[in-house]
């Protein structure tokens, strides 16, 4: 129900100081989080759970340790990047799998936490690609996407970011993919923002050399 959707975390841990925050695409990034969280050398650190279906059937991978505020680049791509948090990563790789079908060459990031961020990554991003594409599922006030936009405002880059997730209002009670679409950010909505951004930055370039 509404008040029990776990939406909010993202956001305000973001704002505790030293505080860790990181979310898992699938079962192996849950059981690696996981057990970085429990390290010796760890601080404050929170992990989203997921709820629902898996999409690993061989779940029960070699325990790893992952270098806190690191990503991973899923997908390499030349016409946009979807940069996602959490299991809506699952989502981006869909969505990319569509969109090259119809002849848009999507990169695909997982940056798996949200605090820190993987500067080094980012930097790559916007050094890229000029549209971007942000996915989570969480709200959007002061989550994931507001983080990937402060970042691009405090190094002076200058892309358009399309931001996916939840906004400002309560959603009832539903099944995870009728609010999935309800918000947003399933893989056709993704499908369709990606081919917005890439439309409009193709009439945008016929304007620029056509004055």
């Amino acid at each position: 129900g509404p008040t029990h959707h776990g939406l909010y975390d993202l956001a305000f841990f973001r704002c505790i100081p030293n505080m860790t925050v990181s979310a898992p695409m699938n079962e192996e990034e849950l059981r690696n989080l996981m057990f970085t969280a429990q390290q010796d050398d760890m601080g404050p650190f929170s992990i989203r759970y997921p709820r629902g279906k898996g999409v690993m059937t061989n779940w029960k991978t070699p325990f790893k340790k992952v270098k806190v505020g690191t990503g991973r680049k899923l997908k390499n791509g030349t016409d946009l990047a979807i940069l996602s948090i959490g299991h809506p990563g699952n989502f981006a790789l869909e969505a990319s799998e569509e969109l090259k079908g119809k002849g848009i060459d999507v990169a695909v990031y997982d940056m798996r936490f949200v605090k820190p961020l993987d500067e080094v990554m980012l930097h790559e991003v916007f050094s890229k690609f000029e549209q971007i594409i942000t996915v989570e599922d969480g709200c959007l006030i002061g989550g994931f996407g507001s983080a990937v936009i402060e970042f691009m405002g405090d190094h002076g880059y200058a892309s358009q970011v399309k931001r996916l997730g939840v906004d400002d209002r309560v959603f009832e009670h539903g099944s995870q993919s009728e609010l999935y679409q309800e918000a947003g950010f399933s893989t056709p909505q993704i499908v369709a923002e990606a081919e917005k951004l890439i439309k409009k930055a193709k009439q945008a370039d016929r304007k620029y050399f056509a004055g």
